[in-house]
């Protein structure tokens, strides 16, 4: 029963991303060449969103779905790693004009050249895991 809620939730956030065209890859162009603001638009709304809920949530004082007391750990490792990851994030989702997430939902819209993007996903999760002890974190 807990997996059907997070199925009903995947595809109600599924049918908003699809009829916002955040999935589109028109839109993901236009925001990669800074002509439309749409995107950015969707990503913020998202953030102070997220920030909000998350304040809320540790006001009231709610636990997460295993019980336990909701926070944010701290990052100090340093900003160079969030700049590199966050370079190489973005150019794989203009490259392939989708990120993790729409990526299934590309495939349920029947894109299905989609599934190539898919695959070299867990081919590079897959490489990661396998060089993560031997790269610096």
């Amino acid at each position: 029963m807990k997996t059907l809620k997070f199925l009903f939730v995947g595809i109600i956030f599924g049918i908003v991303l699809v009829k916002s065209e955040a999935v589109s890859w028109y839109r993901i162009y236009e925001m990669f060449k800074f002509e439309s603001f749409h995107m950015y638009g969707i990503i913020g709304t998202a953030i102070g969103t997220g920030v909000v809920l998350l304040l809320l949530a540790k006001k009231l004082k709610l636990n997460n779905i295993e019980g336990h007391k909701l926070y944010v750990p701290k990052k100090d490792k340093g900003l160079f790693r969030y700049i590199l990851g966050g370079t190489l994030f973005g150019l794989g989702w203009a490259l392939s004009g989708a990120c993790p997430g729409p990526m299934y939902i590309l495939v349920g819209t029947g894109t299905l050249s989609v599934l190539i993007v898919i695959a070299a996903a867990i081919l590079g999760t897959y490489v990661y895991g396998i060089l993560k002890d031997k790269l610096p974190h």
